[in-house]
């Protein structure tokens, strides 16, 4: 069994909430999500926000506070085999209640079918809350280009977008 190594990354000015399924070796190994250099997930959010490709941790953690996205996975606990999602067994779901009490996420998303899976399996049931399906952007969901990811993933730039509190009385 391992244990999830990275805490979640939100802030009060979270809007979307983003889940994967469980962090890589290369991520665990950083210390953060999405660090293995093949994953595509920061190519995509640069994207779709029109910013440079965050270089390092700090840059991930401003691309994400600037754009009002929280980032987290399903799962707090499993067995796995390296990086393998078809490996993952005897999963303990992560409680994302935190997140929900502390800021105003308008949106949850999931990164990839087993993060999909296993959140509808044993976390919606709990918060009664449904989240949206993206495709993965791992290396591994070869069937789906960059472009053709970004234009999936777009909805997350309209969503932080049309949710955020308005300054107008």
């Amino acid at each position: 069994m391992i244990s999830h190594p990275i805490p979640p990354f939100f802030d009060e000015n979270s809007r979307v909430l983003i889940l994967g399924s469980f962090p890589s070796v290369k991520s665990r190994e950083q210390g953060f999500f999405y660090g293995h250099p093949q994953n595509r997930f920061w190519r995509v959010l640069s994207a779709i926000f029109d910013v440079p490709i965050p270089k390092g941790i700090e840059e991930k953690k401003h691309l994400l506070r600037s754009s009002g996205i929280a980032l987290w996975d399903v799962i707090a606990s499993c067995s796995i085999q390296g990086s393998s999602d078809s490996s993952i067994r005897d999963v303990a779901a992560n409680d994302i209640s935190m997140i929900l009490n502390s800021c105003n996420i308008a949106q949850i998303f999931v990164n990839g079918k087993t993060a999909e899976r296993l959140y509808r399996k044993h976390i919606e049931p709990i918060i009664h809350v449904s989240a949206v399906y993206l495709p993965s952007t791992s290396p591994a969901n070869a069937s789906y280009s960059l472009e053709r990811l970004c234009a999936e993933w777009g909805v997350v730039r309209f969503v932080t977008e049309e949710s955020k509190p308005s300054l107008k009385k």
